[in-house]
């Protein structure tokens, strides 16, 4: 939300041409109008402060809009890649009527809470398809487990899902040591874990997370796209369901 001080100056400049309609532009106003000019704006602002308050909730009002608009025009742009894109992890309903897309990092504590959000909707919720994509922006560490990730979903997709939570529900950092040992613990084949996790199909896989990540304007995790909506943060599973019903039927409840 804008500060005080970025919205003062705005106003300031705005209501003087209201009080001064016979100037023809800012630069043609003497030192005398100016001083005259602010101080019965300032002497307005103090009478009436609720103004700004007013108008500060109008600007984020339209700054929310417009990052809706972006959001939106970024998920249409990049639809396909987004929802049915092979390097994604498809879990849940395959044929689900609303797709629920998450970027995660392995060293994200709120990913940690998100997690179980997400296996508590797809409990609840058979006809929801649920897309996973290692989005790794913390560390070193996070792109080496994301790395691991991909090839444990090269090499045995049906084993995806209990990697992902033994690793992002266990302790400490999330690095190379870690995902291989969860990748060794579910019995994946490790020189090839190791091959693919070097390999130009891990690369990419990351490579394209971020791209749509940036797409649309997600700088952090847990991150989701749910049918036209970019939701940021981890928001708590009946937020979750909220925009899901959003995307189902066009209300909050269904």
């Amino acid at each position: 939300m804008p500060s005080f001080r970025t919205l003062v100056p705005a106003a300031l400049l705005a209501l003087s041409f209201c009080a001064a309609p016979l100037v023809a532009s800012a630069e043609s106003i003497s030192d005398s109008q100016r001083g005259e000019i602010e101080t019965i704006v300032r002497n307005y602002l103090i009478s009436h402060p609720e103004v700004l308050e007013e108008a500060m909730a109008e600007l984020q009002k339209r700054q929310t809009a417009a990052e809706a608009a972006k959001h939106e025009a970024g998920i249409a742009k990049n639809a396909d890649t987004i929802f049915n894109s092979p390097r994604g992890v498809v879990l849940g309903n395959k044929d689900g009527d609303v797709t629920f897309v998450e970027f995660f990092d392995y060293n994200c504590g709120y990913c940690k809470r998100a997690m179980n959000d997400m296996m508590e909707l797809m409990k609840s919720d058979p006809k929801l398809k649920v897309v996973l994509k290692e989005f790794p922006v913390l560390s070193q560490g996070s792109v080496e487990a994301a790395q691991v990730a991909v090839a444990v979903r090269m090499q045995a997709p049906q084993k995806y899902l209990d990697f992902h939570q033994k690793l992002l529900g266990g302790r400490g950092q999330a690095d190379k040591a870690h995902a291989l040992a969860v990748a060794k613990e579910l019995g994946l084949d490790m020189a090839r874990v190791e091959k693919d996790m070097a390999s130009a199909e891990a690369k990419a896989t990351i490579e394209e997370n971020f791209k749509l990540a940036e797409e649309m304007g997600m700088n952090g995790t847990p991150s989701y796209v749910i049918g036209k909506q970019v939701v940021i943060g981890a928001v708590g599973v009946e937020g979750l369901r909220e925009k899901i019903s959003t995307a189902r039927c066009g209300k909050a409840t269904c």
